[in-house]
């Protein structure tokens, strides 16, 4: 259900705004709030393993958007999120969540309306 509802939302259209972030956390935070719009699970847990692999880095404490353009960043997120609603596996997702009991934390509780519905 989760993954069916993912494939249906649309991507915003009107994007590239300059964002100032610090994490890639972050920055997703601000484009869901932004654009009024869930990020997929697995765009989520992504965005805090980018963020984990920064840790003990020489520049760990900078923020990130003096490192990398924020429209750059945003097409990435946007990349990956593409990927991940049009190509993961509900059961792959399942299998995961299983694993996890906490994966709701990684589950976004921004709903927008939808123009198609679910099929």
């Amino acid at each position: 259900m989760y993954q069916e509802y993912m494939k249906v939302v649309a991507m915003p259209t009107q994007r590239g705004f300059v964002i100032p972030f610090t994490s890639w956390v972050g920055l997703a935070a601000s484009m869901k709030e932004l654009y009024g719009q869930p990020l997929h699970y697995l765009t989520n847990v992504q965005m805090k393993k980018l963020d984990s692999m920064r840790f003990g880095s020489d520049d760990e404490d900078v923020p990130l958007d003096t490192i990398i353009d924020s429209r750059k960043a945003e097409a990435t997120i946007w990349l990956i999120e593409e990927v991940h609603r049009s190509t993961s596996s509900h059961h792959y997702i399942a299998r995961l969540w299983l694993a996890d009991p906490m994966y709701h934390i990684h589950v976004d509780a921004i709903f927008p309306k939808l123009q198609n519905s679910l099929k």
